[in-house]
């Protein structure tokens, strides 16, 4: 794992994907990345921040920013994708900022779907495990957040 002296940030309005996350048992919310905006694609373990709820607390999260390597080739749309941990609603057309703090792994291809969706469950652990270390565990215990 590799901490980012300052978080790296992103900002957007969450798009629609494929839903493949969500197909896998890990909702994401998606951000297109313009250029070289994150250099190296891998899996972060970041904070989200829903910008249109600007007193609310971040999201701990498992953030991955690359071209997706197990469903598309080299040429695939290349994005960020964050799995807010615990967070239940709908994100599409919001507003949100992303802090990758933390570099979990690079990115790679895995040989099949129940693979990937073990790693994932690994990020998500990690991404948690994170949060703990930084003090944040307050910001993961328990919040379940109900659609407005």
């Amino acid at each position: 794992m590799q901490e980012a002296p300052d978080p790296l940030i992103v900002e957007g309005v969450v798009e629609a994907g494929d839903q493949r996350g969500r197909e896998l048992g890990f909702p994401t919310a998606n951000l297109s990345l313009a250029g070289d905006a994150i250099r190296g694609d891998a899996v972060w373990a970041g904070l989200v921040r829903l910008l249109d709820e600007p007193d609310s607390r971040p999201w701990v999260s498992a953030v991955s920013v690359g071209r997706r390597p197990t469903f598309y080739d080299r040429r695939g749309p290349r994005l960020l994708e964050a799995h807010l941990i615990d967070f239940r609603g709908d994100l599409y057309g919001r507003p949100i900022r992303v802090e990758l703090c933390r570099r979990l792994r690079r990115m790679r291809a895995y040989g099949s779907v129940e693979a990937l969706v073990h790693q994932l469950g690994d990020d998500v652990a990690d991404a948690r495990g994170w949060a703990d270390a930084a003090g944040l565990e307050a910001l993961q215990r328990g919040r379940v957040h109900v659609d407005r």
